[in-house]
């Protein structure tokens, strides 16, 4: 049995114009499923600000667009990832200060890593920590995006789950611009209080031509393992 609504994904949750940021999208696919660990898988782009089929499926399934071929699918999954332990906060800190900085190539208008104002974005921007193997950012999500309880809803906790894999696999492995989310497999582990600090960092997992594989966890600044995702980003074809 297949119940079915739809949802419209506001301009502000945008990751490259005019497509909704991957991370808030499996965040919003893994809260309607309901498990504990969740794999989003993404078939194509969703549009921001249009009415899109979303559906409950068999077995704690969700998807999202036309049945026939969805954009995104949401599963059930386990999460079988060795998180290391997370770097120093002051690392995390000068890692994020570097980006900002100096800003690497590539850099868009995205809801999770863009250079936008702390109301209008999560602002995770993740660079290697020397010595560790690992890209971090010292990240204290806005209280803009609080719930009524004071913390940050869970869509967007999976959201700073996403971005963190991209720049792991640009910086520590051979990942290319324009490349995008194929899968997120995520858990939530600990409420995440808005406008409390949090380290996020990720690691290179494995790289096979266009796929590149990637950890990501978020940590409370005294090193508290919060959520952890493993994601799979695929390069842009390359040009004939």
């Amino acid at each position: 049995m297949t119940t079915s609504d739809a949802i419209v994904v506001p301009e502000l949750y945008a990751g490259y114009p005019q497509v909704a940021f991957g991370g808030y999208i499996a965040g919003v696919l893994a809260e309607r499923s309901g498990a504990r660990a969740v794999r989003v898988d993404f078939r194509g782009p969703v549009p921001v600000e249009v009415s899109v089929r979303i559906a409950e499926t068999a077995g704690g399934g969700v998807e999202l667009g036309d049945a026939e071929r969805p954009l995104a699918t949401a599963r059930p999954a386990e999460l079988l990832l060795d998180a290391p332990a997370a770097p120093s906060w002051d690392e995390a800190a000068a890692a994020a200060e570097r980006f900002r900085a100096a800003p690497p190539s590539g850099v868009v208008d995205c809801f999770g890593c863009g250079l936008r104002a702390a109301d209008r974005g999560l602002r995770v921007h993740g660079t290697p920590v020397p010595d560790l193997g690992l890209v971090a950012s010292a990240w204290i999500p806005s209280p803009a995006f609080a719930d009524p309880d004071g913390l940050l809803p869970p869509a967007l906790v999976w959201g700073a789950l996403d971005c963190p894999g991209h720049w792991a696999g640009r910086f520590l492995g051979t990942q290319q611009p324009g490349a995008v989310t194929a899968s997120l497999t995520g858990t939530i582990l600990r409420p995440v209080v808005a406008g409390e600090p949090y380290i996020s960092y990720a690691w290179l997992l494995s790289e096979s031509g266009r796929k590149h594989t990637m950890g990501v966890a978020l940590a409370t600044a005294e090193g508290e393992l919060c959520a952890a995702s493993e994601a799979l980003w695929i390069d842009p074809r390359p040009a004939p």
